[in-house]
């Protein structure tokens, strides 16, 4: 065999590393790999935080009077507001006794919470169908009872007829079921008839009488006030002083128990006895 020649060429042997030696492999190199990619951002991204901080601080005076002087609120929550049911415009509609129309309307109504038929009114007003006509009540603030159809108005009531009446007061207690109204504060009102000032007031027969109550003033349209008499000039010091001389001798002429003196006749003889 040492004559035949190998058709097939002799492999290359593998070079094996010496005993101890460190053996180093070569790992294909990854893009993407996410750590490399962290690092790298890292390495930019720290340098401009740390450039950020110095400019801020640099700049913080000037920052904290520009802060100074413009000031952020922050609205306040009510609680009391949270409770209860807060109603804008609300519109209140109904009937009396007789079946006459009346409308309740208000700005802004709030239920209480531990009462769900008493409801608080701010601008409250109310449109009743009465015998002679519209009557228009107009307050501040009021309490209406729904079930029981009363009203409690409160501050710069007013009450306006359609003839062109009208009344002011303080308070006023309207009962819707029949048309009826009362006050005990003081009234002030005036209109085609003339003028009025009471102490209170009551509303009657579905608005057919008007009764005012306590020390009441009323003028009439067409009868001229009664003018006081004049008090009569006072008299000069010195006519006074001899008016009381005079008038405290006539007052001793006139004692009881005391005559006046005759007067000596002239022409009369006197005969010694």
């Amino acid at each position: 065999m040492n004559g035949w020649r190998s058709l097939h060429p002799a492999a290359p042997q593998a070079r094996v590393p010496p005993l101890g030696a460190r053996s180093r492999v070569a790992l294909p190199h990854r893009g993407g790999d996410p750590y490399s990619r962290l690092v790298a951002l890292l390495k930019r991204l720290l340098p401009a935080i740390g450039l950020t901080l110095l400019l801020l601080v640099a700049a913080w005076p000037r920052l904290a009077m520009l802060f100074q002087s413009v000031s952020v609120g922050f609205a306040a929550i009510d609680l009391r507001e949270a409770r209860e049911l807060k109603m804008i415009n609300p519109r209140y509609a109904g009937s009396d006794r007789q079946n006459r129309p009346y409308v309740l309307t208000a700005a802004i109504g709030r239920q209480m919470p531990d009462r769900t038929d008493l409801l608080s009114l701010e601008r409250p007003r109310a449109d009743m169908t009465t015998r002679h006509g519209i009557v228009v009540v107009t307050a501040a603030t009021g309490i209406y009872q729904a079930q029981t159809k009363l009203l409690d108005l409160f501050r710069r009531v007013w009450i306006v007829r359609q003839d062109g009446t009208h009344f002011s007061t303080e308070s006023a207690h309207v009962d819707f079921s029949d048309n009826s109204a009362e006050g005990h504060n003081p009234i002030r009102g005036s209109g085609p008839w003339g003028a009025v000032a009471a102490q209170g007031f009551r509303i009657l027969d579905k608005g057919a009488r008007v009764i005012f109550t306590g020390h009441a003033d009323l003028v009439l349209k067409g009868a001229a006030p009664r003018p006081k008499p004049a008090a009569p000039p006072s008299l000069p010091p010195a006519v006074a002083a001899r008016a009381a001389e005079i008038e405290a001798a006539a007052a001793r002429s006139a004692a009881p128990g005391r005559r006046p003196a005759a007067a000596p006749r002239h022409g009369a003889r006197h005969h010694a006895g």
